[in-house]
């Protein structure tokens, strides 16, 4: 039967490219299935085993709760106990398609130019060893192991919140691929095929209060439901050369070029995000909607929409004001109960991407951006507040910003240093 494999099983990845592949097989009477791969722990795996690796989606909106099976993956592999079997998925003939959301960590592109970290110590592991602990490494031996088997074209589609994450994806892995083997190459335009991609869906995390939920809805005891929102959007360029589910049939579009809704999502949506996550926070907040129904806050958001607008493409800036009174009635949505907490994590990765290509770009063009300023500010003021209280830090430079809040007393001098490890701004 054909086979998704998907590394990074997450509960966006259950709210999305899940979701779209169940409604494609009703769609088109197809019957993909989904193999799923944690690289880090066996807690969804052991979590959904028990279900038959089935769940139950929760859509919530202003017009009310709907309830879905979703019964499209067949499996979930851990990487430190089923090594061989991941990379034998991705050599066998029915995998055509490999999908990703390991989120940006998951890429190992090192800080500011966005090249392979190789100094990573996963990274600097699956160069030396042949049982991978990263995507790169899986890459490599079970595409090795597909091509000595001649089994056939592959997609890899990354989704996550990466710009030209397909591009970015095809360069590391191209790069990993010299370093672990000199002289290797690969024939991208005839085996591989790396789209850029655009996802859009707001998934907050599983809590117990959900779990009860669904037992109310549908009396299932639910280990691991997801809940999510209607709107759903995912963009995808059209250049796929191997079979996929029928996406496009439900609501997928094949475009392209994917750059400028890219751009609008990052910018509009992730950005805004960012900000509402740590202003929130600070000011005693839990969730989204609570943030932006304070009025500086719903102000701030305006003021920082507003800087952004003007640095979208064309095709983009054309619909973004219509774009941004949808998102803020998704941001307002209080039965999503989206925290904060799950948003603010990984700043010092997600705020390069998201707001400071904005400064740069006005500054360009002689145009200045405090709001877009005060997200980095008010983002070192979460970070100064963690560190300095001695609570958790979700960020890969949260060792850093510890060791330089024992160097700096001063806060000025610590929030200077702190965005500083952002770039240039």
């Amino acid at each position: 039967m054909p086979r998704i494999l998907h590394f990074g099983i997450g509960n966006f990845h259950r709210a999305h490219q899940a979701w779209y592949t169940k409604l494609a097989n009703e769609k088109s009477g197809g019957d993909w299935r989904i193999t799923g791969v944690s690289l880090r722990s066996s807690a969804i795996r052991d979590q959904l085993k028990p279900q038959n690796f089935a769940y139950t989606l929760v859509t919530k909106d202003s017009d009310g709760v709907i309830s879905d099976w979703i019964d499209v993956h067949d499996n979930v592999l851990v990487a430190q106990e089923d090594n061989a079997q991941i990379i034998d998925r991705i050599a066998d003939p029915e995998t055509t398609t490999i999908t990703l959301t390991t989120t940006e960590k998951g890429y190992h592109l090192g800080d500011g130019n966005g090249e392979l970290d190789k100094t990573s110590d996963t990274v600097i592991h699956d160069l030396a060893a042949n049982e991978p602990q990263t995507v790169y490494g899986f890459l490599f031996e079970g595409l090795m192991k597909r091509s000595r088997a001649d089994a056939g074209p592959i997609n890899v589609i990354s989704c996550d919140n990466l710009p030209g994450n397909g591009n970015r994806l095809a360069a590391a892995f191209t790069e990993f691929c010299k370093l672990k083997s000199p002289g290797s190459e690969w024939n991208f335009e005839k085996f591989l095929s790396f789209p850029n991609t655009m996802v859009d869906r707001i998934v907050p995390a599983t809590t117990d209060a959900l779990r009860e939920e669904v037992l109310m809805l549908t009396g299932r005891n639910d280990n691991c439901p997801v809940t999510t929102e209607r709107f759903s959007e995912w963009y995808i360029e059209d250049r796929l050369i191997a079979p996929c589910p029928d996406w496009r049939e439900v609501g997928v579009n094949f475009v392209a070029d994917v750059a400028p809704f890219e751009v609008r999502k990052l910018r509009l949506l992730n950005g805004a995000h960012s900000y509402l996550a740590y202003a929130g926070l600070l000011a005693g907040y839990d969730y989204v909607h609570e943030a932006v129904r304070d009025a500086q806050l719903r102000a701030d958001l305006d003021q920082l929409w507003d800087e952004m607008l003007p640095t979208l493409p064309q095709s983009a800036a054309e619909t973004a004001a219509t774009y941004c009174k949808f998102l803020l009635e998704r941001f307002e949505n209080p039965s999503l109960n989206h925290r904060l907490a799950q948003i603010a994590m990984d700043g010092s990765l997600k705020l390069p991407i998201r707001v400071l290509p904005v400064i740069r770009e006005r500054t360009e063009k002689g145009l200045a951006s405090p709001m877009c300023r005060q997200v980095c500010e008010v983002w070192t003021k979460f970070v100064i507040n963690a560190v300095r209280n001695d609570q958790q830090l979700d960020d890969p430079s949260a060792s850093e910003f510890g060791a330089l809040a024992l160097e700096f007393s001063d806060d000025d001098v610590l929030g200077n240093r702190i965005i500083a490890t952002l770039g240039v701004i």
